[in-house]
């Protein structure tokens, strides 16, 4: 049992990791797929939008999928479509083909996103303990490894197809065969769990706070992907190459924050880490609003990647444990929120930074992001608590399912 517990996690890890490099080629090469399809400026902004639209059907999709098919089999499809959708991106000539190509990936990733996240809480609840963070850590990692290559290929002007076909055939392969040690939650589902869980279906006024919070989160975590290096050129003043780092150290202080942050859910308990991580996410973009030059505002974006990294994978589980019956139903519908705070994100920072200022613009995402202190509670629904002093006994949540991810 424990053998296969541990396979599932580091299949399932490896599967985060494989999502962190398809997507991070995808949108740091925006720029050179708008020139090899010749699309418009106006025309962007569509089809950008149209991959988070599409990702949120997905989703929706593989929650009716799921009553029929377990999630390791959604997952097991669903990523190498995401990866040859990637590749289809890099290796088409006209307009129709990239629509095509674009649709696919949407789709795919919002299945993907939410299969993964399924299985992972599934994963936690037999461990007993936290482990959320450290799929989430893989995943940053992947988008770390993903946002280097693009960068070697936009160095050496490499074509689209030459950057993506070796990540594609590296990849798909290895999560072809790692899906083979995926684990299922099984007769997990019918644990015991506290009042909203115990009808077996999700009861969403109960889990709107932890919508919100997703939403919220997202909203932060875009503001940052898409307007730090603006934000640092245009209003504090720094160099183009200054105005890149940014975010390279966001990427980087997101992964530190993940590969820890289980620990301090272990030691600390939920609440407490999500409390923390919202208040050190409001504080970063308090120092990124009222920042006297780049170096202050670099140092803003630092503690918003410290702050916000725990705050996604806590509230996957957080719903989970809510609907210890139904965690697959409450996993998929929360997922939806992470693209509706992707799609809310940028063009309200640019919105507001243009009738307002852009400094003004990040106190409200810096606002969103505390409103989650008001939910903190959330977090840690009774009895299903995680982090020491109050973790359940492993050897009880393995005993419950053998299929237990």
């Amino acid at each position: 049992m424990t053998d296969v517990l541990r396979r599932g996690r580091a299949s399932l890890a490896f599967s985060f990791f494989a999502q962190g490099v398809a997507f991070a080629l995808l949108v740091t090469r925006i720029p050179a797929i708008q020139d090899r399809y010749g699309v418009s400026d106006a025309l962007l902004p569509a089809f950008l939008a149209a991959v988070p639209v599409l990702a949120g059907v997905g989703s929706v999709c593989t929650e009716q999928l799921v009553k029929r098919v377990p999630p390791s089999r959604v997952l097991r499809w669903s990523q190498p479509v995401v990866l040859l959708a990637l590749l289809g991106v890099g290796a088409g000539e006209h307009m129709a083909e990239l629509a095509v190509a674009l649709a696919a990936f949407g789709l795919a990733v919002g299945a993907l996103d939410a299969s993964m996240n399924m299985l992972g809480v599934s994963l936690q609840r037999s461990y007993g303990q936290s482990i959320m963070l450290g799929f989430h850590a893989a995943y940053s990692l992947g988008g770390i490894l993903g946002a280097s290559l693009a960068w070697v290929g936009a160095h050496w002007e490499l074509a689209l197809v030459v950057s993506y076909l070796p990540v594609v055939v590296v990849l798909l392969p290895a999560a072809l065969v790692g899906s083979r040690w995926y684990v299922d939650a099984g007769a997990q589902k019918q644990e015991q769990g506290g009042a909203a869980g115990e009808s077996g279906g999700v009861v969403f006024k109960v889990l709107l706070p932890l919508c919100l919070v997703m939403a919220f989160a997202y909203i932060g975590d875009s503001t940052v992907s898409n307007w730090s290096a603006k934000y640092l050129q245009d209003v504090l003043g720094s160099s183009e190459q200054l105005a890149t780092v940014p975010y390279n150290v966001y990427m980087v202080t997101t992964l530190l924050g993940r590969a820890i942050g289980d620990f301090g859910v272990r030691r600390f308990g939920a609440v407490a880490v999500v409390r923390m991580g919202s208040l050190v996410a409001g504080i970063g973009f308090a120092v990124v609003a009222g920042a006297p030059g780049a170096w202050v505002g670099m140092l803003g974006f630092t503690l918003l990647g410290l702050g916000l990294c725990v705050i996604v994978p806590q509230t996957f589980a957080a719903a989970g444990r809510l609907f210890p019956g139904a965690s697959d139903a409450a996993v998929a519908r929360l997922n939806i929120f992470n693209y509706v705070g992707f799609l809310v994100g940028s063009p309200l920072v640019g919105v507001l930074g243009d009738v307002w200022s852009y400094r003004g613009a990040m106190l409200v995402p810096m606002v969103l992001v505390l409103v989650t202190l008001v939910y903190a509670r959330s977090f840690d629904p009774q009895p299903a608590r995680y982090g020491g002093g109050h973790e359940r006994s492993r050897t009880a949540d393995v005993g419950r399912g053998s299929n237990g991810l």
